[in-house]
């Protein structure tokens, strides 16, 4: 079985400078692809919206960027739910929603690898559901690290996306590319 697709925070916002410079340019191009698959296996899919209260986000509704890009945004009958925290499981009904359609797998994609898509992982995992994670179909910045804590230069982009999926594989996830989730 397929299970569902989980698409978290693929939003304008996030073409913002605001954020640094990012890696891996395909990631919405990628989970576009994931979608319709999904949407051709009539297999549940569930997109994550980040509505952030930081008043100068570019998550922030009042910024007028909240809105998910149009390669992937939701068709009619596809569930949208809104979150202000990095998990796509607190403050929405994802998981009963997903036990409700009996889903077990999980697949999931979006942005950005090191907060929203490894909380929303970390805790699918911790709730008891098999989570396939798929890491060209995810994308860091640089501006979501703050090196000023330690010595020594910045991560870039792709360090951060690495270093992340690296802490998630094996026991919150199996990380994998497009192409095999499609095959």
């Amino acid at each position: 079985m397929l299970g569902a697709l989980i698409l978290i925070d693929i939003q304008e916002g996030f073409d913002d400078p605001f954020w640094g410079t990012r890696n891996n340019p395909d990631a919405e191009a990628n989970a576009a692809r994931l979608l319709t698959h999904w949407r051709a296996q009539n297999a549940p899919v569930f997109h994550i919206q980040h509505l952030s209260t930081t008043p100068d986000s570019p998550l922030n509704p009042d910024g007028g960027l909240v809105a998910l890009k149009s390669m992937v945004s939701p068709r009619e009958g596809e569930t949208v739910m809104a979150k202000n925290v990095n998990s796509g499981f607190i403050g929405t009904d994802l998981e009963k929603m997903l036990r409700k359609h009996g889903v077990e797998r999980i697949t999931i994609c979006g942005l950005t690898t090191p907060h929203c898509v490894s909380t929303t992982t970390r805790m699918a995992a911790n709730l008891g559901f098999d989570v396939t994670l798929v890491h060209d179909a995810c994308a860091a910045f640089t501006g979501n690290a703050d090196s000023a804590w330690r010595d020594g230069p910045a991560p870039s982009a792709e360090d951060i996306h690495t270093a992340a999926l690296d802490q998630l594989n094996g026991e919150f996830a199996t990380v994998v590319p497009t192409d095999q989730v499609l095959a």
